[in-house]
């Protein structure tokens, strides 16, 4: 950080995070982006175990870089006398802890949000699990993928013929940012009432949330979503469509105004607006592939460059259908200076700007550690350091 750059929101807060996987690092690394002290426990010798779901950056893996930045890392057995030694001289320090062990193992051990909550009570501790407490699933293991088929979101995602998985963490990335957003509200609260919050968050609740339009649309319609591959499941035109050059451009419309200019100034042809096939969006939707051929004949005269830009023209939002290998040379993302490198064990690694944007304070973009980098430190730090090698 910047010496001459203001405080960052979170400085002088310490998390504390008994983590693994994505969804957990995930969220405790937003809150180290903007400042906080995150105190990353990990298990001796191999650590986390995402650090070998791949090696493809620089013999690191690309998820772990992705969601470990600006962290400590402290190797520790937390089920053994000596880890719970030092967990009981760290924890009195900590403001937050989150834990995703297994379910069931935190509880075993006294590290869950309520027990630690009633020992600290300005502590703000979460417990993140697969399906939340109670309920038939409760003890059930969860990953990213399988909470997908869980809560419905195959059945709505991929072709007709053909059901998909999304392509990222989904689950994951739903679950840490409800996590932090739960940190953030305990720690107003604490600011207000002196007082912590033992909270929950689970991958499966999260995705409810996320599914929540697809719900509501199959119990007010009485029948689900259809799956339309990378068309809109409800909205006309919405998707794809090809042009001149045999590019494809996507573009959306979402009132009548957008209708209307995409009538008289993109298609040339300002009646069409009033074509009782198309004059609202539920009979667009009926008429759907007699309205996209005739967008695509039109389109046929024009290249996909000339086709955005006479959208641009009519302020109708559109988009190129790029590669991840077009995405990383995006010109939003240099000209604005997105793309940052952070320090590792195995050099330098590319990294994005968290998306959050505050004029004048720069987020911390610190180092990806080893394992138990900071192991030592932190023992000194709390006075056990030449306990631990007796």
């Amino acid at each position: 950080m910047n010496p001459e750059s203001p405080p960052l929101p979170l400085s002088g807060i310490t998390v504390v995070s008994l983590e693994q996987a994505i969804a957990a690092p995930l969220a405790s690394r937003h809150l180290a982006d903007w400042g906080a002290r995150v105190i990353k426990i990990e298990r001796p010798g191999k650590g986390d175990f995402c650090r070998d779901y791949d090696y493809v950056m620089n013999g690191m893996s690309s998820q772990f870089a992705w969601t470990n930045r600006s962290k400590e890392s402290l190797a520790l057995d937390v089920k053994s006398s000596e880890g719970r030694r030092v967990l009981d001289a760290l924890l009195p320090r900590a403001d937050v802890f989150l834990q995703n062990l297994a379910p069931g193992a935190a509880k075993r051990l006294g590290l869950d949000a309520a027990a630690l909550v009633e020992r600290f009570p300005r502590l703000i501790a979460c417990d993140i699990s697969g399906y939340g407490s109670g309920g038939p699933y409760s003890e059930k293991k969860a990953y990213d993928l399988l909470v997908q088929c869980e809560a419905g979101f195959l059945s709505i995602n991929g072709t007709e013929e053909q059901p998909a998985k999304c392509g990222i963490a989904v689950v994951d990335t739903a679950t840490g940012m409800y996590i932090v957003n739960g940190v953030l509200m305990a720690l107003f609260n604490r600011e207000r009432t002196g007082k912590g919050t033992a909270f929950e968050v689970s991958l499966f609740d999260s995705m409810t949330e996320w599914m929540s339009y697809p719900a509501y649309y199959t119990e007010g319609a009485g029948k689900p979503l259809l799956r339309t591959g990378t068309r809109h499941a409800t909205i006309a035109p919405y998707g794809p469509f090809r042009c001149g050059d045999g590019r494809v451009v996507f573009f959306g419309i979402q009132n009548a105004r957008e209708w209307t200019a995409l009538c008289a100034q993109v298609l040339e042809d300002a009646a069409l607006a009033g074509d009782p096939r198309f004059c609202d969006n539920p009979q667009r939707m009926k008429n759907r592939d007699a309205l996209e051929a005739l967008i695509e004949q039109h389109f046929a005269k024009f290249s996909a460059e000339q086709v955005i830009q006479r959208l641009d023209a009519a302020a109708i939002a559109n988009a190129n259908m790029n590669t991840v290998e077009s995405f990383l040379h995006h010109p939003q993302l240099h000209a604005r200076d997105r793309v940052h490198r952070v320090g590792s064990p195995n050099g330098p690694l590319m990294s994005f700007l968290p998306a959050i944007t505050i004029p004048g304070v720069e987020p911390v973009m610190g180092d990806i550690p080893a394992v138990g980098a900071h192991t030592d430190a932190i023992l000194a730090e709390l006075g056990l350091l030449e306990n631990s090698r007796t």
